[in-house]
């Protein structure tokens, strides 16, 4: 794997590991709705994670992780649709695909 995209991919990682370091152990919804700086923090952690992703498929667009395209997507409405972005949808994203994410990321960190 080439030096940049593995680079690209510690980022993702990092990211990842910051918003389970912002979030602790207790996760809880409605703390996180009503916290704005926790909000602001994890959103900037998913546009890294999007932008990372997006230049590692610019260098290898047949990257194997899986939906690498929508993880792009994510980083763009949360960017450019920043009036519309729904806590509920963030909060499954974090959830539900980071930790997915994060074992995808990692098996090919371990690879080489």
């Amino acid at each position: 794997m080439r030096r940049e995209i593995r680079k690209y991919l510690f980022d993702i990682k990092t990211s990842i590991d910051s918003i389970n370091e912002y979030l602790g152990k207790k996760r809880n919804f409605f703390e996180y709705q009503n916290n704005k700086l926790l909000r602001r923090g994890v959103e900037r952690e998913i546009e890294i994670i999007g932008e990372a992703m997006n230049r590692a498929l610019k260098l290898d667009p047949d990257l194997d992780i899986k939906n690498a395209r929508q993880i792009v997507d994510t980083r763009n409405w949360v960017i450019h649709g920043y009036d519309k972005v729904d806590d509920v949808v963030i909060w499954v994203i974090v959830s539900k695909h980071l930790p997915a994410l994060k074992t995808e990321v990692e098996k090919h960190l371990n690879k080489d």
